[in-house]
């Protein structure tokens, strides 16, 4: 029988080849989510670096967002990215939902990002 983590990572594997056959040289928005935190970064698979990132840890929310597990919080780090990426002259990119469904946290992160300014 499957567990939750093997099952977790079918699901991530599979995202991720789908993103590589579909990406075409995008930048890739790749986002982690932890029980307390929301995790954003842009990365280039081309170079093999990150260009920005962002989360509820960084200098720049931490006033900002009272509870760092929230859809509020995340909605703050897509606006965050979206920011950064905008400053990094980054426009079209791919949405790295990892394993994780696209809803709550991740989707609110995606939403807050295309409201910002990026498209994908």
């Amino acid at each position: 029988m499957a567990t939750v983590k093997s099952l977790f990572e079918r699901r991530r594997t599979r995202v991720r080849y789908a993103l590589r056959q579909n990406a075409k040289g995008k930048v890739r928005l790749s986002v982690f989510r932890s029980g307390k935190h929301i995790y954003a970064q842009l990365i280039d698979d081309a170079q093999g670096k990150t260009l920005v990132s962002a989360s509820t840890l960084d200098k720049d929310l931490k006033g900002k967002v009272k509870k760092p597990g929230t859809i509020e919080a995340a909605k703050s780090v897509g606006e965050l990215i979206a920011k950064r990426a905008a400053a990094a002259k980054v426009e079209n990119i791919v949405f790295d939902r990892g394993g994780y469904l696209f809803h709550g946290r991740v989707k609110a992160l995606a939403d807050a990002a295309r409201e910002a300014g990026l498209k994908f």
